[in-house]
């Protein structure tokens, strides 16, 4: 998709969607599924039949599966014909085995993130879908804003010279309730799995993948309250700080010879960035979002599987694999382990 065009005008044939979850993210991303013009939201699962007809009838979903006696939502949303596609929007515990059954019942999948709990489990995904013939995409949505490939043509330019250092951050007071999948270990809760791919984009996009890492953490429980990590790639590092007992102020900066480019809060979804050169003059340019902003993912995982794909090109397999394999690293650092996931 170019940077001028709408996410929301159809670029082949309506898809089929169905929406695997009815929280908080799932509210949240639905409309802009619904907003283009080739997508029909045909069934929403849940583990109670109420919650999915409140869902579905919210969101004008023309199906509603939650538990019977017989099989669970999942299980009856996976059983639909009409079904070519899912978002997946479970705790990250779950997107392992949810794909799993996915694939073996023939949908293509957008999935949020973080992907897996770990490299190990990507990488089982994504050889099963190759085997199937399906299209499989995470869905970290500020990949495919039009202001991200705006600076990245900008660093490309070399308007701010060779870029040799970035800093991120995203933190925000999590819930008090301990019960909350932020918390959980069997969620998958902790700051560097709900975070991690976030602080990464950044500084991965400016400076190229890791070749180290450091990373300290401070615990709520079993699971990462707070983590701060430092990585160095070829002539350059970057520091990086995820947080869910502070809020931060959520900006991103990079870096370079000649220049920086300041993107600011939230730095995940920004709408503009600034550009400043080493005299100190300064430009701003703005790049809004239509909806919410996901609706750029949504035409990007559809475009693909109108087209046949299996990966997107702008979120390919290998980088979601490598960004796993960031996150398996800073969790052995910091001794962040989920028992049923990680293994010797």
């Amino acid at each position: 998709m170019t940077e001028t065009q709408n996410p929301l005008t159809a670029t082949g044939r309506t898809l089929g969607w169905g929406i695997v979850s009815t929280g908080a993210i799932a509210r949240k991303v639905t409309p802009d599924i619904a907003a283009l013009e080739d997508a029909r939201l045909v069934a929403v699962s849940s583990r109670n039949q109420n919650s999915a007809e409140e869902f579905a009838q919210d969101f004008g979903v023309a199906k509603a599966y939650g538990d019977d006696d017989e099989r669970t939502g999942y299980e009856r949303i996976l059983a639909d014909p009409d079904v070519e596609v899912l978002y997946i929007a479970t705790p990250h515990g779950q997107h392992y085995e949810n794909m799993l059954q996915a694939l073996e019942a023939g949908k293509h999948i957008v999935c949020e993130k973080a992907f897996t709990i770990t490299a190990e489990e990507a990488r089982e995904v994504l050889d099963l879908a190759g085997q199937k013939n399906l299209f499989v995409m995470e869905g970290l949505w500020t990949r495919f804003h039009p202001l991200r490939a705006r600076v990245a043509e900008l660093i490309e330019s070399g308007e701010i010279g060779t870029p040799r250092w970035v800093q991120a951050d995203l933190g925000f007071r999590g819930p008090a309730d301990k019960t909350h999948r932020l918390w959980r270990e069997d969620a998958g809760g902790g700051a560097t799995l709900d975070m991690g791919c976030y602080v990464l984009h950044w500084p991965w996009l400016a400076l190229g993948r890791p070749i180290g890492v450091v990373a300290q953490t401070i615990k709520r429980g079993t699971v990462d309250a707070l983590t701060q990590v430092t990585v160095t790639c070829e002539n350059a590092a970057a520091q990086m700080t995820m947080s869910l007992v502070s809020q931060g102020p959520r900006e991103a900066v990079i870096s370079g010879h000649e220049g920086f480019i300041s993107i600011p809060a939230p730095m995940h979804q920004a709408e503009s960035f600034t550009v400043t050169d080493a005299q100190g003059h300064s430009r701003e340019e703005s790049w809004p979002l239509i909806g919410r902003g996901y609706s750029y993912e949504m035409r990007e995982a559809t475009r693909c599987i109108q087209e046949g794909l299996l990966e997107s090109p702008v979120m390919p397999w290998e980088d979601t694999i490598a960004q796993m394999e960031f996150l398996d690293e800073v969790r052995r650092q910091i001794e962040v382990t989920y028992p049923g996931h990680d293994h010797a």
